[in-house]
């Protein structure tokens, strides 16, 4: 292959990983040895320290793909693609944008991607597939989960439903007594035909209050009646 200039980023995602180097010199000696090993000219390592990967605005990578608009780098070279994003979305934003056939080179230590040929481009697509089922498929066990836990009146997580409380157990609800008795008062009130409006201002001639001790409005008495139904 033909000579090719590249920049290197390195990322680290904690600041405490940024001031102890961790990982930085490691990352760095890696690109160091992958330049030296396939020929690429490193005309620069740029490093974004304590820098999230869930967002592509980060100081460093700005700068980094910049380069390659401006004609300074022909690839950009990262340890491993989880240096560069962890989103799906965002890998396939760059790959549209900037590592598309014809255009700049993407490399990967780690996977031994290099998308200046047909092969680490097939295999960078494939990487990008996984994830993007690995993704979803855990998203579904997730929400099948949390399914089965409200089936099994457990505790899913977030702030209990107005007239439960958090068992002993911390893992399923309790009916809480004061907030079941409120419940029964609007229940019994719109039985008799009083409106959203009316129930509401007879929970508050009752006392009863909202759990975060204001009025109860028209709406928030709908909601009540509703998930209690």
């Amino acid at each position: 292959m033909e000579h090719t200039r590249a920049v290197a980023y390195i990322r680290v995602s904690t600041d405490k990983q940024a001031e102890r180097g961790i990982s930085l010199d490691a990352q760095r000696a890696k690109v160091d040895a992958y330049a030296r090993l396939y020929d690429l000219d490193l005309v620069d390592v740029i490093v974004d320290a304590g820098a999230s990967a869930k967002t592509l605005e980060r100081p460093g990578l700005t700068r980094a793909l910049a380069m390659l608009e401006h004609g300074q780098a022909d690839a950009l070279v990262v340890v491993k693609l989880d240096r560069l994003t962890r989103s799906v979305r965002d890998l396939g934003h760059l790959l549209d944008r900037y590592f598309a056939v014809g255009r700049w080179a993407l490399m990967s230590v780690s996977e031994n991607i290099d998308t200046r040929s047909a092969a680490g481009r097939l295999v960078l697509n494939v990487l990008a597939s996984v994830a993007q089922w690995e993704r979803e498929a855990t998203g579904e066990r997730t929400r099948a989960a949390l399914a089965l836990k409200r089936q099994r009146g457990e505790y899913t997580g977030g702030r209990p439903p107005y007239g439960w409380r958090l068992a002993a157990d911390g893992s399923t609800l309790e009916p809480y007594p004061p907030e079941q008795e409120v419940i029964a008062d609007a229940h019994n009130a719109r039985d008799r035909g009083l409106s959203l409006r009316k129930v509401a201002l007879h929970l508050d001639r009752l006392g009863h209050r909202t759990r975060d001790g204001g009025f109860f409005s028209v709406s928030s008495v709908h909601r009540l009646i509703a998930r209690a139904a």
